[in-house]
């Protein structure tokens, strides 16, 4: 009697390591697939600078950038930021004559570019700090 109920218990303990391995394989694999891929030509793009997991929203590694971009908290911009701090349409990013300009649109908080508050359109270079709500982006310019 007391072999069987090892038996069964032994098989059990198998079973259970078997399933918290997968678990951290599956985890891995939700991880890796999380990861969007950034186009490595000559374009530009934001770089979120904070770390993903101190957000309580979903934010993205990169966004890269067309020739206009909008950037807010509805579903109408290209780039979508659940921050309550954000407005709805809080700022657009324009390229003209293959320069970058950052432009805030009226928002509540405003929009910070290397520590200075946007008031008109501004030329971005490669390298500046771009502040918006919670979220700090590096603005990279390939080009």
């Amino acid at each position: 009697m007391f072999n069987i109920v090892s038996v069964i218990f032994k098989y059990i303990f198998i079973f259970i390591i078997y399933v918290f391995i997968l678990s951290i394989i599956r985890l891995i694999y939700l991880d890796i697939k999380g990861i969007y891929p950034i186009a490595v030509n000559n374009s530009a793009y934001l770089k979120l600078i904070n770390r993903k997991d101190t957000l309580p929203f979903k934010v993205r590694e990169y966004y890269p950038l067309g020739d206009k971009v909008t950037l807010g908290r509805s579903n109408n911009n290209q780039i979508v930021i659940k921050d309550p701090y954000i407005s709805k349409q809080h700022l657009r990013v324009i390229k003209d004559e293959d320069k970058y300009y950052l432009e805030d649109t009226n928002s509540a908080n405003g929009t910070f570019l290397n520590g200075e508050r946007v008031m008109d359109a501004v030329c971005l270079k490669n390298g500046d700090r771009i502040s918006v709500g919670q979220v700090d982006f590096l603005f990279v310019n390939k080009e």
